[in-house]
């Protein structure tokens, strides 16, 4: 299977090489050729397999150019028992009749980057081994929040690659911050930016896209990639999960085969509900993909109105992964509902560069539209869905997931939509245990404690354990401390990699 770019369809290369250098060099995304297909007979049979079993039916269809033999060994070294910590990888949990919850954050940081980034350094260093690559690899990672984290941990130490991770520097949360600046491995940096995670992601984006800055890199021996979702290996393996949680509803038989369910995804980067967009198109029979938004809601109004418009207030939200106003992911999208016309997608990307918007076709929208729809949800409602789980199914969330909870229970009242629904959870409660006490608790019962202290009180609340990942940040080190604004991105990267040595 060949992939092509969003802004050059004429191009063709093989995964290998689309994953080893990330983006287009004239900044497109990496796309299939062709969405293949897994018939009912696949399903059923996948219903009886394993996690590891479904990935691999699922990548092989997409990764054609890596073995059998070593696609399996580098699904079996990601998805083993000392990365997850519990043998059904993602399992699901079903609320009520109609409602279920997939837990994607069973992995070593804890949130749903890990369903990924525990297998895309494997993806990426066999890529380089085989087409013969002599340079090193040179992750640069925008993140806001959890991306970060699970890069640096998937990467660490990872021979013949170095990760700079960039995060804005009030833009994440206390735990996903320590983190990331706690990261230990010989091959790892990180750096907080002045600004957004917006303004973190354009600067990325824009040292991509430097050519001058590219061959600096290359006289020295190093090229560029991502371990964002931009990067097709970041994103294929997310479409396994909701391969997963399918046939798991049927093995349960919860589901019949074929009959249409709905996904509900929190997003802001468009990249973990566009992976759900691409399971449907192989045959999960997915009816509706509803997007949830919070405060920074750009993407629920483009659902509704085709107009994607930036120039609008940023919001620092209780639900920080989700604080996003440029969603990078819905560029594959668009290409996809501009029939793969690459001079359509220039055009708007053009719009979206110099003005800060794009507005969409009719037909385009009506086809936006029969595929999505979008809601969002305040800081208020957010706590309020946090609350309400727990108290009606003894269930806590984070508040990332509680989005997605609280437009889930909207679409249902706006449309009578009774179809059955998973909402995947895309991080631990852990990971934000002060505003998930204040929701259960209060406030007056978070007040005077510290961010260790509110871990030990959820844990208490809940009756399980804290992550070990997390309670051990306490007695880390801080091993990261750079803070630079957003002008100085590339300057940090020389820095790094002590290229003006």
């Amino acid at each position: 299977m060949y992939y092509l770019s969003t802004r050059n369809n004429e191009l063709r290369m093989h995964s290998m090489d689309a994953i080893k250098q990330g983006i287009s060099q004239e900044g497109g995304l990496f796309v299939p050729e062709t969405i293949p297909k897994l018939s009912n007979r696949d399903f059923l049979e996948l219903a009886d397999k394993d996690y590891r079993s479904r990935a691999f039916k699922v990548l092989s269809s997409y990764l054609r150019d890596y073995s059998t033999e070593d696609l399996n060994r580098i699904i079996y070294a990601a998805y083993g028992k000392d990365n997850f910590d519990c043998p059904e990888i993602a399992p699901v949990k079903k609320l009520d009749d109609s409602l279920f919850i997939q837990e994607l954050w069973h992995g070593p940081t804890y949130a749903f980057k890990d369903m990924a980034l525990q297998i895309l350094p494997y993806l990426m260093t066999y890529a380089v081994a085989k087409t013969g690559e002599d340079k090193e690899i040179v992750i640069l990672v925008a993140t806001s929040g959890d991306t970060g984290k699970a890069a640096l941990e998937g990467f660490r130490d990872v021979n013949g690659t170095q990760i700079i991770v960039f995060y804005p520097n009030e833009g994440v949360s206390p735990i996903q911050k320590l983190q990331m600046v706690t990261q230990e491995g010989k091959n790892v940096h990180v750096a907080a930016v002045k600004g957004n995670f917006d303004d973190t992601q354009t600067g990325v984006k824009s040292i991509f896209t430097d050519g001058r800055f590219s061959k600096l890199l290359e006289d020295r021996g190093k090229r560029f990639s991502s371990a964002n979702s931009i990067n097709w290996g970041r994103l294929v393996p997310q479409i396994v999960y909701y391969v997963s949680a399918y046939t798991d509803l049927l093995k349960s038989n919860d589901l019949d085969p074929g009959e249409k369910f709905n996904i509900v995804v929190p997003t802001g980067n468009f990249g973990n509900i566009l992976a759900a967009y691409y399971a449907k198109n192989m045959g999960v029979p997915i009816d509706k993909l509803i997007c949830a938004s919070n405060r920074n809601n750009i993407l629920t109004d483009f659902i509704k109105t085709g107009v994607y418009d930036t120039r609008r207030d940023f919001y620092k939200t209780i639900s920080p992964s989700m604080d996003i106003l440029i969603s990078s992911n819905l560029e594959r999208l668009l290409f996809e509902l501009c029939d793969r016309q690459d001079h359509q997608l220039r055009i708007w990307m053009g719009e979206l560069n110099e003005t800060g918007r794009y507005k969409l076709d009719g037909e385009s929208l009506k086809m936006l539209q029969s595929i999505l729809w979008g809601g969002s949800a305040d800081e208020e409602q957010t706590l309020k869905a946090i609350r309400d789980t727990y108290r009606q199914y003894n269930y806590i969330i984070d508040p990332h997931t509680a989005v997605g909870k609280w437009v889930y229970d909207e679409y249902r009242e706006e449309t009578r939509d009774t179809k059955k629904a998973i909402l995947v959870s895309t991080a631990s409660p852990f990971k934000f245990p002060g505003d998930v006490l204040k929701a259960i608790k209060g406030m007056e019962y978070i007040q005077g404690k510290d961010d260790f202290q509110v871990l030990e009180a959820l844990a208490s609340v809940s009756g399980t354990k804290i992550p070990p990942g997390l309670s051990e940040l306490e007695n880390k080190p801080v091993l990261h401390q750079t803070t630079l604004a957003a002008g100085n991105m590339r300057q940090a990267i020389i820095n790094f990699l002590e290229l003006d040595g």
